[in-house]
């Protein structure tokens, strides 16, 4: 009973980490990554296709993104797509590839997307706490219910609070780890 709750804490809480690294991947650096055109979706054939579907995005160099679009038809819709994203970048199309240059990130804009990771990274911990306030409140109750005794009770919120403390220090190490990044110059 105990081990059920302890495990379904831990991967609800794996789950909202591994959210948060995707989330994260996303935020642009000051290098180029691929990852950071996940989001986009190109008007392909009149239905929203994710970028990944219709071209392969490499990394040509530091500063610029290599996409290799499948369809010759949809070199001038992943280029709008890209354009018309949030992200601020303007697609160069050269015979069938598409370079993506990444612009330098101004000092005020490191700060800006520094304080972006910071609330994801917030988030993430609010939702890793309610994973734990839930599973307490189940343990609780299974003790309310006589299922369980109350060393179970009390050993099922230890082992659920420390896996709550590793799953913020991760959130935290995640968090340092991407503010640096944005930081280097």
């Amino acid at each position: 009973m105990v081990n059920d709750i302890v495990n379904d804490a831990e991967g609800r809480m794996k789950k909202a980490l591994d959210a948060l690294k995707n989330r994260l991947a996303k935020i642009r650096t000051g290098r180029a990554q691929p990852g950071i055109l996940d989001g986009i979706m190109v008007e392909y054939y009149g239905t929203a296709t994710p970028l990944r579907q219709v071209a392969s995005v490499n990394v040509e160099d530091a500063r610029t993104l290599k996409l290799s679009v499948f369809d010759r038809n949809a070199i001038k819709d992943v280029e709008k797509a890209i354009q018309k994203s949030d992200l601020g970048l303007n697609p160069v199309v050269a015979g069938t590839e598409i370079r993506v240059p990444l612009p330098a990130l101004t000092e005020e804009r490191r700060k800006e997307l520094v304080k972006v990771v910071s609330k994801e990274v917030e988030q993430t911990k609010v939702e890793v706490r309610n994973v734990r306030r839930d599973a307490n409140n189940l343990l609780k109750q299974q003790q309310k219910d006589k299922e369980i005794s109350e060393d179970e009770q009390r050993g099922g919120e230890d082992k659920i609070q420390k896996l709550t403390d590793r799953t913020v220090k991760e959130c935290d190490a995640l968090s340092a780890a991407k503010e640096k990044e944005l930081m280097e110059i």
